[in-house]
């Protein structure tokens, strides 16, 4: 099964360079039969790459330990779950991973693409394939992960243990699928400026694959948002570490592709900007494989790996970035910048969006890569940390969030900023007061937390005002209104599902940054402390087994200020005796 799943990866690497030069001569020479070529190959390819990762999965699950990537990351003992997952809790596994999402991705442009004009699917899909045959000629020559160990140990090193856990389990495919669908939208821009022409259409087309992989690079970052809170920090859930950055600046930058797209879709005006973004985001999803890869960071994420892998990284880094922009240098003084619109509009409101979230981008990025570029220089090393970030991104996020309910309401080309101020009366009022009671009612809020709870409140306010407005509340009969509600675009509810989400979120950063407690102190069994108007009674320790790990619990009962137990909260210490390596269970 080894031998098959390596055989599978290297035929995949043919395949991807047919995938990348046929459709794509086949478009220069207008040859039909050599542009259908490119979507039976990419759907071979997907199915080769799904099968070679299929092997390395059940080398895993059989724990064969002749594979030295499953001997150093596995071990017979570990719980089903995490033997799968153990598939890409490394690097050659997690590249293999990465590989497959492209092959996929690659696989539904060819399956779902039978509506586009066959010059722009033959170039995507080229695209495609010159990605993937960068990547599987990457890992099959630096990066292997069928590499044999003979003889076959009897057992295996175990994973690291803070990857055993099912936070670890789901951000990673989350993560990837966000980050590699990407290349659909840089592909599409790749393909649009060989070809010369971009229009409303061009921006139909994308707009699905960037929706979908903003949609799932959100979750990533949320879950490994959620991993972080629980395993890593006690509390903590985002340390502005360089790898964590890694995955954040894809996501504002895609956020303003979304955006930008919906203007060129609507009104045919931002064509340049759109694929700028297009190009730069997932160029920042390959910054993020390089910087986690090739050993320049240290991080609690990253992979520890020798120089040659960052090296063959940073070429395919120079490569299709330095060539899309070069590309793009070169074909977008030919192109028509699109339409006109009032700066107070719909549009103008997006543009604005754009503007933040772009400058909030190049924050992030510069204070990613100034240590790494001071170290280079000059051989100092510094580091950037979060209060660079909290003081620079806040400053762009505050305002960008205090606008965002004002863009729904706003009419295209040209709208009315007054009116759309006098419909979000209410939502001000709302956030106002919840503002006042949290400065007044919530112990240790300072204004500042006060503050950040209106703000939060206002985003979900404001997004229910545009959905209240669109249904005619007010001013219409219930019947009418439910009528309309029912019958309201897809699109409405989906901008307000988003904008109450990041209402939501700005309430839970503001709850954890200015209401968490914290007291560090020794306790004896049956001793009690009283915290943030709970107590917590210390029942004493017991010692579990697990499966491949044995561990120290601390039992306690959280009580309410008059002493009726509410909960049992259990905190450990865990040894893997494998790895022989401890980890903190809280």
């Amino acid at each position: 099964m080894i031998e098959i799943g390596h055989f599978a990866l290297v035929l995949a690497f043919v395949l991807s360079l047919v995938q990348a030069v046929l459709p794509f001569a086949g478009a220069r020479l207008g040859s039909e039969r050599m542009m259908a070529v490119g979507g039976p190959v990419a759907l071979s390819g997907f199915a080769l790459t799904a099968l070679s990762f299929a092997a390395l999965v059940a080398a895993y699950v059989q724990s064969d330990f002749s594979v030295v990537n499953v001997w150093e990351n596995s071990h017979s003992l570990k719980p089903m779950l995490f033997k799968v997952t153990g598939a890409w809790g490394n690097h050659e596994g997690s590249m293999l991973l990465w590989v497959l999402i492209l092959t996929l991705f690659g696989a539904l442009v060819a399956a779902f693409g039978g509506n586009l004009p066959a010059t722009l699917r033959a170039n995507v899909l080229a695209v495609q394939g010159w990605i993937g045959a960068a990547f599987l000629l990457f890992i099959i020559f630096t990066s292997n992960p069928f590499t044999r160990l003979v003889p076959a140990p009897m057992e295996g090193r175990d994973l690291n243990p803070i990857l055993q856990d099912i936070g670890l389990a789901v951000h990673p495919p989350l993560l990837y699928l966000g980050y590699v669908g990407f290349s659909v939208c840089f592909s599409f821009a790749v393909a649009a400026l060989i070809d010369g022409r971009i229009d409303a259409a061009w921006a139909r087309w994308v707009r699905p694959w960037t929706l979908t992989a903003w949609t799932f690079l959100t979750g990533g970052v949320a879950m490994g948002s959620y991993w972080a809170y629980y395993e890593l920090g006690w509390g903590g859930f985002w340390f502005w570490d360089p790898v964590e950055n890694a995955s954040f600046m894809p996501w504002l930058a895609g956020t303003a592709l979304l955006h930008s797209a919906i203007v060129m879709e609507k009104r045919s005006a931002l064509k340049i900007w759109t694929i700028l973004l297009a190009i730069l985001t997932f160029s920042l999803s390959l910054l993020g494989t390089f910087l986690v890869r090739s050993g320049v960071l240290t991080s609690v994420h990253a992979f520890a790996t020798d120089p040659t892998r960052g090296v063959f990284i940073l070429v395919i880094l120079i490569t299709f970035i330095g060539g899309s922009l070069a590309l793009f240098a070169w074909r977008a003084p030919g192109l028509s910048a699109g339409g006109l619109f009032h700066p107070v509009s719909r549009e103008g409101a997006l543009v604005l969006n754009n503007l933040f979230l772009t400058t909030a981008t190049a924050t992030v990025l510069i204070g990613t890569l100034y240590p790494l570029v001071i170290e280079a220089v000059s051989g100092d090393k510094i580091s950037v940390g979060a209060p660079f970030f909290d003081l620079t991104f806040g400053a762009l996020a505050v305002p960008l969030l205090a606008a965002v309910p004002f863009g729904p309401l706003l009419a295209w080309k040209r709208g009315d900023f007054f009116g759309a101020a006098q419909r979000l009366y209410a939502a001000f009022a709302g956030a106002l007061l919840v503002g006042i009671v949290a400065l007044a009612l919530i112990d240790g809020a300072s204004a500042l937390a006060a503050f950040g709870f209106g703000l939060g409140v206002w985003l979900l306010l404001g997004a229910l005002t545009d959905i209240a407005m669109r249904s005619g509340l007010g001013s219409a009969s219930l019947p009418v209104v439910l009528r309309r509600f029912a019958g309201l675009p897809r699109s409405v509810f989906g901008t307000a599902l988003a904008h109450l989400g990041l209402g939501l979120t700005v309430l839970g950063i503001v709850s954890v940054m200015s209401l968490q407690a914290e007291r560090i102190l020794s306790m004896r069994p049956g001793e009690t402390v009283d915290i943030s108007r709970y107590t917590l009674r210390f029942e004493g320790m017991r010692q579990v087994g697990g499966p491949n790990y044995i561990e120290d619990q601390g039992s306690f009962v959280l009580m309410n200020g008059t002493g009726r137990p509410l909960a049992e909260v259990v905190s450990a210490k865990r040894f893997y005796p494998a790895r022989q390596t401890p980890t903190t269970e809280a």
